[in-house]
């Protein structure tokens, strides 16, 4: 491709993420800054018609860039701005915590925030996260609460239902038993040792500790993934209009299998990824984008964080937002705020 083809797809690219509206050759003269001809223009974008990097989606109505055009646009023509000072200083104030789970929460909330679109966060594997103090204490007959305390400073309450009735001196003796045995350990310590154990306990005690353990679980991860602004999505025109795909796309949030796999992917590349359309393999509209990059704990890759939003997306703004947030997440995650 030439640079004339350059320019006339990088402005066709620029004013369409403006305005959403196809670029017809006009348009294209007066703000590409090039001397030429409607004609050679038209010429030009035929060419790129014919290579599939910009299409028509109606007769004579100007044309949009394709999956392969903004691919294209994102590889060799971007232009990424630097974050505004006032961002910036949002994402400080935000990421401002000794808690792990409030700093992930956050994170997702601001990733949503500054982009108006859906922010999500990996939360690091719960190999790293430890118990510190667990106790059970009665609510009704069958309902238990659960106060998890884990090696990160993270609390959560938790409500269980069992199968019989518990005591409060069997809850007590419960909770004394899993903090002796399991203070300390990582989640995936304890779940081998109270698969080793459990047949040497009362089946009873046994199904109470199993729920306390998937509580924990659920508590400490969230599911793996911490998603923001998933609702900014219904506004967004190319994909509110298409019922079907937005019911696909909020299956992927609700069950999170593939987004974790897409996350957890990215976690081992360096630096910011960028998915378009289908290019991915697990989000399930040619109208998304995803934005991504990995966060790190003490000098070592222990998550990843994103925007996923629409191919119509002002990738240079949203690239660096993702990448600030991601130093931002990992200094506060180090102990540098």
């Amino acid at each position: 491709m030439d640079k004339r083809a350059q320019i006339l797809l990088k402005t066709l690219v620029e004013h369409y993420i403006s305005d959403g509206q196809p670029i017809g050759s006009r348009t294209l003269l007066q703000h590409s800054g090039l001397d030429v001809s409607t004609a050679t223009i038209r010429n030009v974008m035929s060419d790129l018609e014919q290579l599939g990097f910009v299409a028509s989606p109606h007769t004579s109505a100007g044309r949009i860039p394709t999956q392969k055009g903004y691919r294209l646009f994102v590889d060799l023509l971007l232009t990424v701005k630097p974050l505004e000072n006032q961002a910036i200083a949002q994402l400080k104030s935000g990421l401002n915590s000794l808690n792990q789970s409030e700093l992930i929460s956050s994170a997702a909330d601001m990733l949503s925030q500054l982009t108006q679109f859906a922010g999500v966060v990996m939360v690091p594997k719960r190999q790293r996260v430890a118990f510190k103090h667990l106790e059970f204490l009665p609510l009704t007959e069958k309902r238990v609460l659960v106060i998890i305390v884990t090696s990160d400073g993270n609390v959560q309450n938790r409500i269980i239902v069992s199968e019989k009735p518990y005591s409060a001196s069997e809850l007590t003796q419960a909770s004394n038993y899993f903090n002796a045995h399991f203070s300390g350990q990582t989640f995936d310590e304890v779940r081998l040792k109270l698969h080793a154990e459990l047949q040497q306990m009362q089946s009873d005690m046994n199904n109470l500790m199993t729920a306390a353990l998937d509580a924990s679980n659920k508590a400490a991860n969230n599911d793996g993934v911490v998603i923001s602004g998933e609702r900014n999505l219904l506004h967004v025109d190319e994909l509110s209009t298409n019922v079907n795909s937005l019911r696909k796309l909020f299956e992927v949030f609700e069950r999170r299998t593939n987004l974790m796999q897409l996350l957890d992917n990215s976690q081992r590349a360096e630096g910011i990824q960028i998915f378009i359309g289908n290019e991915s393999g697990y989000l399930p509209l040619d109208e998304c984008s995803m934005v991504t990059a990995p966060y790190e704990a003490d000098g070592q890759v222990v998550g990843t964080l994103g925007v996923i939003g629409p191919t119509r997306m002002a990738y240079e703004r949203v690239i660096p937002i993702v990448d600030v947030t991601a130093k931002l997440l990992s200094n506060a995650l180090s102990g540098k705020q």
